[in-house]
């Protein structure tokens, strides 16, 4: 999936604008390169084109950092300036639209970096 295909399927799937949806899809991607690590955030890099590469890429961090799905929101929601109820639904669509976008063996790896909360949320989202 490139990088305009994945942007779109976001915004149909939140309601946002192309332009919010691609906002919030780097703002995901760069929260939560922070709580992988770097060999994990390389590999995700390699499965994504350029553009979503890149955000990963500026989230990456020499320190994995810790925190839970909640709190991933409410970061995406501060860089977004989205409501948090649009950042919530936004965070699992993103999720969603990688483990369709990204190999099964990929997204099971990211998934087991980020955690259980974050498993659930991409679960509830169908």
């Amino acid at each position: 999936m490139d990088e305009r295909a994945f942007v779109r399927t976001v915004a149909e799937r939140t309601g946002l604008s192309r332009q919010e949806a691609a906002d919030l899809t780097r703002a995901t991607l760069e929260t939560l390169a922070h709580r992988l690590s770097s060999g994990e955030a390389r590999d995700l890099m390699t499965e994504l084109p350029e553009g979503l590469a890149e955000a990963v890429r500026r989230g990456t961090t020499d320190r994995i950092e810790r925190f839970g799905h909640h709190d991933s929101v409410l970061r995406v929601a501060e860089r977004t300036m989205l409501k948090e109820e649009e950042a919530e639904r936004g965070v699992r669509t993103v999720l969603t639209v990688l483990r369709e976008a990204i190999s099964e063996k990929e997204f099971n790896d990211l998934m087991s970096q980020l955690g259980t909360d974050f498993s659930q949320a991409v679960d509830s989202a169908g």
